[in-house]
């Protein structure tokens, strides 16, 4: 069997579907961040074991609840509380940790994000995340926009989960995402005055999607006018347009938050300066 691990802060709008779609597993963790709506009150009415601990950081509290967990079983599944499981991929999750060969620790698997009640099957920019892992054998690293990363072997499977980033609203994407930007043009100071390096080589042909995403990142920091190239990269060459109207909207929201981590950078840059 697998246990679940759901990460949670005021989540009383998202928690009770997001347990309802992994009630196959009987071992379910709430790790909590001092909630102040009635996240827990919910979670435990549905049977889930929950812990609260202060945050810290996206990085530091999701390797504080893998560690310090008591975890039923030696495979852990790790969620958002706005992320779904379909009910069809419950068996066979556990079919892929009953069959898995010896050095492999961990699965990636594919994420769909929703626009309201929309897939946004082109407009998605990174659909591929590593979620179920081996008991101790996994930590995230990098405080935003956190990476995963295994100790052994990564499985692909072709499994997905379903994402509602909006169902808190637009308001509460801007305002989440006003703080991933800030965090996101910190880090790339940072980088920048330590010379972190990064290859393009890894950013190109690294086998592990995770390694390459980063590296390619750290290449993207370096362009000009990354609003723009993000709007062509994911409207015509992503072709956002076949979603609709909610890619459209989804791209312009990204490169409003793509402009953020720019404009961001320059005031801390010239604050450093």
């Amino acid at each position: 069997m697998i246990s679940v691990l759901i990460i949670t802060k005021n989540e009383a709008i998202n928690i009770s579907k997001c347990i309802d779609s992994v009630l196959w597993s009987d071992d379910i963790h709430v790790f909590d961040s001092y909630s102040d709506d009635n996240t827990v009150e919910i979670a435990i009415k549905k049977g889930a074991k929950v812990t609260q601990e202060y945050f810290v950081g996206y990085a530091s509290q999701r390797n504080n609840a893998l560690k310090n967990l008591n975890f039923k079983y030696e495979w852990v599944l790790i969620l958002d509380a706005d992320e779904r499981i379909p009910n069809e991929n419950g068996p066979k999750l556990i079919k892929l940790v009953n069959e898995v060969e010896d050095g492999f620790y961990g699965f990636r698997l594919r994420r769909k994000d929703f626009f309201r009640n929309k897939w946004l099957k082109y407009s998605q920019i990174s659909p591929y995340y590593i979620r179920l892992i081996k008991k101790g054998k996994a930590q995230y690293h990098r405080e935003i926009n956190e990476v995963l990363e295994v100790n052994g072997g990564v499985v692909e499977t072709d499994l997905y989960f379903d994402h509602f980033p909006f169902s808190k609203g637009i308001s509460h994407w801007i305002h989440k995402h006003n703080t991933y930007s800030t965090m996101e043009a910190e880090r790339f100071i940072l980088e920048k005055h330590n010379r972190v390096s990064f290859s393009l080589k890894q950013a190109l042909f690294s086998n592990d999607f995770n390694i390459r995403r980063y590296h390619q990142k750290g290449w993207y920091y370096k362009l000009p006018a990354r609003p723009i190239l993000k709007f062509i990269y994911m409207f015509f060459w992503r072709k956002a347009f076949l979603d609709g109207f909610a890619g459209i909207h989804y791209t312009i929201l990204q490169c409003i938050y793509e402009y953020f981590i720019v404009i961001k950078s320059r005031e801390f840059e010239k604050k450093n300066d």
